[in-house]
Formats: C-alpha cells, structure tokens, sequence
C-alpha cells in the first residue's frame, strides 16, 4: 500500500480516482486545486503524485517545478494534451510518466505500480561512498553508521539528491518547515548535527558552506 495524492480539480473525476487508488490497497488524499494539494505535500509527504495539467489557480507545470525542486517524488501526470513536443517538455521537465485522458483505470493502476516499484528500488542516495539510507533514517560511511532525526533526514536528502547543487537556506527551511520554517536559527543547528555525525563517520568534507550562497553536499576532491 503507498500513500498517493491526487491534485485533480474536475472533483467527479477526483472521486473516482480516489475510489479506485483504494480499491486497489492504496491510501488515497484529494486536492481539488493546486494550492491545496501544495498544503498536502508539505503536510503529510506521499510516495507518489498523479497530478492534472490544466488547474485553475497553478498551472500543473508550476506544481511539477515545485515538486522536483525539492524531491524526487515521483509524478505521474494526467492530460488531455495530445502533442507530441509538449509530452517530451512534461518529462525533461521532470514527469515521471504521463497518461492521456480520457483512460482506462487498469493502465492507470499499472503505470502507478510501475513507478512505485522504481521509488522502492530508490530509498538509499548516493553521493560517493557517503549513503543517505531514506528507509532506516541512517548516514553510512565505509562501514561506519550514524542515525538521523527527521529533520536531519530531511535536510541531508535534499542536499544529496542533486550533489553539487548550493541551496540557500531559505530553499532549505521552506522544503523541510514549508511555511512554518522557524525564524530562529534551528536549521544551523540541524546543519551542525550533520557536520558532528559526518565527522564521526570520517566523511566530514562532504557538507560544504558556500560563503554567501548556502550549502551542497559534495564528494571531496582527493
């Protein structure tokens, strides 16, 4: 069973897709605009997204761009859209798969099996030797381990999903609080708890402050 949001606003259509995600063992919430379903994401994180294109408030592609800024969750988009070129800019620009409306519920079922078992092969991240172990909230390093709360988690695997990549801390706070990122100085406290279980693990060169920028997880140079 997966936790899956649908972000669709024709709300018949929502209703049967909602009816069919739990039908079929799945956990299924409902947004019926692009705002609310941004709420759910940050509220209560699921392992996937089937996502309409055309919402009336935020466009599906703005969603799209918000999701991939900050997670790898994987997205399957619904669309009436028939073009060719349009389907190939949907998945640069970070689709995980797309499926044409109108549909039949057993190829939505199996295209969203198909993705959940790619986001099972996917729970450990990789910058080098150093692992970011998403299913047992674990750093390892040579041999070495260290556990994480889930804040510490949070920030980690947001830095290791695009190594190299300096996020601000306002990327940072706004991806791991949402709109309830502290105006205190709690994310340089999780960032230090991070450089202390890195350096017990040997692997304290790999969070790198960009003075004036932010922070990037990156594997040292020898």
């Amino acid at each position: 069973m997966a936790r899956i949001l649908v972000i669709e606003d024709d709300r018949e259509l929502g209703k049967i897709l909602k009816h069919l995600l739990e039908d079929a063992g799945h956990s299924a919430t409902l947004a019926e605009n692009g705002v609310k379903g941004l709420v759910a994401l940050r509220e209560e994180p699921p392992e996937l997204v089937v996502l309409d294109l055309a919402l009336p408030d935020l466009a599906g592609d703005e969603i799209l761009s918000r999701v991939r800024a900050t997670s790898d969750l994987p997205v399957l988009v619904l669309t009436a859209i028939r073009d060719l070129d349009r389907k190939v800019e949907l998945l640069k620009n970070g689709a995980d798969d797309y499926l044409e409306k109108p549909f039949h519920p057993e190829e939505l079922l199996a295209r969203i099996e198909a993705l959940l078992r790619r986001r099972g092969q996917g729970k450990r991240l990789a910058v080098g030797p150093l692992v970011v172990d998403l299913e047992h909230s674990a750093l390892r390093f040579e041999g070495a381990e260290a556990p994480l709360s889930p804040r510490e988690l949070a920030v980690v695997a947001l830095l290791a999903r695009r190594p190299g990549r300096v996020y601000t801390k306002e990327e940072i706070a706004e991806a791991v609080w949402g709109e309830d990122a502290p105006k205190s100085n709690a994310l340089e406290v999780h960032l230090a708890k991070l450089r202390a279980k890195l350096a017990e693990l040997g692997a304290e060169g790999y969070l790198r402050t960009v003075r004036g920028r932010g922070y990037a997880l990156l594997e040292p140079l020898e």
